[in-house]
């Protein structure tokens, strides 16, 4: 990571919502999702918040490095219909080692539709991959003990 990643860097991302970000897409074999009114889902609310943090670190990581989802705590406070556009900003609050703190907020142009923090942690993808696939070896082994 370069010395670059500070708090106080700021990111704006705006992504228009197409119906297959809505609930009923969320998890298509999911009968009860299926029933529930094509907004905006939490959890690709959630997934545009990450996003917007990625790209905001992207120019303050080193060659190999990449970053994952560690925590988040938002608030998903109003509904969004599709074709609707959703903006995140983010804002670097922290960086402790490897682990950076983002404040997160969402509007729809309308209302606000969400709010909190989210962390993120700092890899090596290198070293994440050998560590993914020892973790494969083992359950493998135990599958067939």
């Amino acid at each position: 990571m370069k010395p670059t990643l500070k708090a106080g860097l700021k990111h704006r991302f705006s992504y228009a919502v197409p119906l297959t970000k809505t609930v009923p897409h969320l998890y298509r074999e999911a009968p009860e999702l299926q029933a529930m009114p094509e907004v905006f889902a939490t959890g690709f609310m959630v997934g545009l918040m990450e996003w917007t943090c990625v790209q905001l670190l992207e120019p303050h990581l080193d060659d190999g490095e990449g970053s994952l989802g560690t925590h988040i705590d938002v608030s998903h406070k109003s509904a969004t219909p599709p074709g609707m556009i959703v903006t995140v900003d983010a804002e670097c609050i922290e960086v402790r080692g490897p682990r950076a703190k983002f404040k997160v907020s969402a509007h729809d142009g309308v209302d606000e539709i969400g709010a909190g923090v989210h962390e993120r942690f700092i890899v090596s993808w290198d070293r994440f991959k050998r560590g993914i696939a020892a973790k494969q070896a083992k359950a493998s082994n135990k599958v067939n003990a």
